[in-house]
């Protein structure tokens, strides 16, 4: 009973002091907050440009191989690593004793295979012998001959001249070793000739298209040229989902393979776009999105909550879309 009657007193106390504190507020006028100064800015319709930046790499386009055409011991090599050649240049001499001394033998058969011949040559002219004796020696002589000139041929390929003008990259093999056809014995690279490669991702690929000016930066030599891109690979590598991109580079300067390169690329821009710095963006915990906007009230600039949606964005900016 005692506490029925406590609650019954509370809830007519409750009731005396929101009566009062409603007749205090008619009684006494709002105090109205010390206003904040603040800073604003009218936004304008702009194009927005996002730019990413890709690592890439300095090779050379014009990489070739100078080989023998047949096998033999390297007798001499006239050029080392770093050495400038000229196309046509001598580069190397293959040992080929034994193809000599086949052209040696074979010119011994060949002066018999004549004598045959010569003499079943007059008997013939005078109606002496079998025409299949005549033609047996012809053919031999002939045959003989021909591969004397196979061999001979082979003599001419001792020699290794460079294919194209440039530097001596790398030297395969060494002065005394076995060459064999078709392998490489230095290699030779056009440096006058280069290219930047970059992998880039492959959710880049609806944004870059052939043409495109992009920045190329190298840090180590300080510098900066806008180049265009030359090729834009035809597969993804699985591996790392990239696929590659080619700038050629014009000749001459301090490019060298396997500098390093930063590539700049615009990866998204939209014309005429409503964008303002990201921090000005606030966030309710219920993860809706607002910003500040002014409104004008009884003559005064105040401050309006205002809620947005968000679109694209880059390091400093983001674009409101609603």
């Amino acid at each position: 009973e005692q506490l029925s009657d406590l609650k019954k007193e509370k809830r007519a106390l409750t009731d005396q002091i929101e009566a009062l504190n409603n007749e205090l507020e008619k009684l006494e006028p709002k105090k109205e907050k010390e206003p904040i100064n603040v800073t604003y800015r009218k936004l304008t319709a702009q194009n927005f440009e996002r730019y990413s930046t890709i690592q890439a790499s300095v090779i050379g386009d014009d990489l070739v191989n100078a080989s023998s055409e047949t096998g033999g011991r390297i007798l001499s090599i006239n050029y080392n690593e770093g050495d400038y050649v000229k196309k046509g240049a001598l580069i190397a001499t293959i040992d080929l004793y034994i193809i000599d001394k086949q052209i040696a033998e074979v010119q011994t058969t060949l002066s018999l295979a004549a004598t045959v011949y010569d003499r079943q040559k007059r008997l013939w002219d005078q109606n002496i012998g079998s025409e299949i004796q005549y033609l047996e020696a012809k053919n031999t002589k002939e045959r003989i001959e021909k591969s004397l000139e196979t061999l001979r041929a082979q003599t001419a390929k001792k020699n290794v001249y460079a294919p194209s003008s440039g530097y001596i990259d790398r030297k395969v093999l060494n002065q005394g070793e076995m060459a064999s056809p078709g392998m490489p014995i230095v290699q030779i690279l056009n440096t006058a000739k280069v290219k930047v490669v970059a992998d880039v991702p492959e959710h880049f690929l609806g944004a870059i298209k052939k043409g495109d000016l992009v920045d190329v930066n190298f840090p180590a030599l300080n510098t900066t040229s806008q180049r265009r891109i030359t090729m834009i690979g035809r597969s993804i590598d699985p591996a790392n989902r990239t696929f590659k991109i080619e700038i050629d580079m014009p000749s001459g300067g301090n490019l060298k393979p396997n500098l390093l390169a930063d590539v700049r690329v615009k990866d998204f821009a939209q014309k005429d776009a409503l964008f303002i710095p990201a921090e000005l963006i606030k966030q309710e915990v219920n993860g809706k999105k607002y910003v500040y906007t002014i409104q004008k009230m009884n003559g005064k600039d105040l401050a309006k909550k205002k809620y947005v949606q968000t679109g694209e964005n880059d390091d400093l900016n983001i674009i409101i879309t609603d």
